[in-house]
């Protein structure tokens, strides 16, 4: 069996991750669930809000997709 066989077979065998467990992941640790993402975070930022501001800010994040993702979530805006 290939190297890319391997990574293939292994990628297969995760589950893809629930929406509640999602979001449950992301309260408990933000900073880490968005920089699994992808998105950079400062080191020390542990209020949501300001790492919301900083992906705006930085364009890592539209701020229409954030606008969205608080009306699917039944926030305020």
């Amino acid at each position: 069996m290939s190297l890319f066989e391997s990574l293939g077979r292994s990628q297969q065998r995760q589950q893809p991750m629930s929406a509640q467990d999602a979001i449950r992941q992301l309260q408990q640790n933000p900073q880490a669930m968005l920089q699994q993402s992808g998105m950079s975070i400062p080191d020390g930022m542990t209020d949501p809000q300001q790492m919301v501001n900083h992906l705006i800010q930085t364009g890592q994040v539209p701020q229409n997709r954030v606008t969205r993702a608080m009306q699917m979530l039944g926030m305020r805006i």
